[in-house]
């Protein structure tokens, strides 16, 4: 088995903490982190505009090793807390589409966390970039809270008026 667990900024300890509590002892494990390429082509763009008069300096280049040092520090975290071997990879580019071509990659399941409203139970709890890996995963997911799951009251009531009948208004 291959278990893909995307480790994102602020809930990879969730997505490691359900990945070890169900992973098979022979299951091969792969840590994704994936890098926006928006954040350096923007810099990359402004240097080219008003910021790159005078003396000239990269700041994306600044931004995208930065980046990389981060995202080397998340994964070391990850594998450590995991405990046990992993494989590491790194992209950057388009997140959401990146993380389905890694899981398209041979994966069995892929391990990711809830990164919206964590206030209460509903589809908010997934941001934009998480629904869309939902949505398009190649292969089993395993959807995690990075943190306790909020109470079941938190389900919004149901709507004032019931659906209209099948087939007709």
């Amino acid at each position: 088995m291959k278990v893909l667990i995307w480790i994102v900024e602020g809930t990879w300890e969730g997505c490691v903490d359900a990945a070890r509590a169900v992973l098979p002892p022979d299951a091969e494990v792969v840590l994704l982190h994936v890098t926006a390429g928006e954040v350096a082509e923007a810099a990359e763009g402004a240097a080219a505009g008003l910021l790159g008069r005078g003396r000239r300096r990269d700041p994306a280049a600044r931004i995208q090793a930065a980046g990389e040092a981060a995202a080397t520090r998340l994964l070391d975290a990850a594998a450590a807390r995991l405990g046990r071997p992993a494989g590491r990879l790194r992209r950057r580019g388009r997140v959401e589409r990146l993380v389905v071509e890694a899981a398209a990659d041979g994966a069995d399941l892929l391990v990711l966390a809830r990164d919206g409203d964590r206030s209460r139970l509903g589809p908010h709890s997934l941001g934009p970039a998480t629904r869309f890996v939902v949505d398009h995963a190649p292969c089993a997911v395993l959807l995690a809270w990075p943190a306790p799951a909020p109470d079941v009251a938190s389900i919004p009531p149901p709507p004032a008026h019931p659906p209209p009948p099948p087939g007709g208004p």
